[in-house]
């Protein structure tokens, strides 16, 4: 296959949007987590049992 400088700008766009696409990912991973650990304090607190 010809390799030109089209293809080339596929493949970065393609790898741009999975990267972009992995890094939201860990994001909401990390942010869920700590969300979850302030969600059982509040529990703990209130003296409900956790969900």
């Amino acid at each position: 296959m010809y390799m030109d400088v089209v293809v080339f700008a596929g493949i970065a766009t393609v790898l741009l949007m999975v990267a972009f696409f992995v890094g939201v990912g860990i994001f909401v991973m990390r942010d869920q987590k700590s969300h979850a650990a302030n969600l059982i304090k509040k529990d703990i607190k209130l003296d409900r049992k956790a969900a």
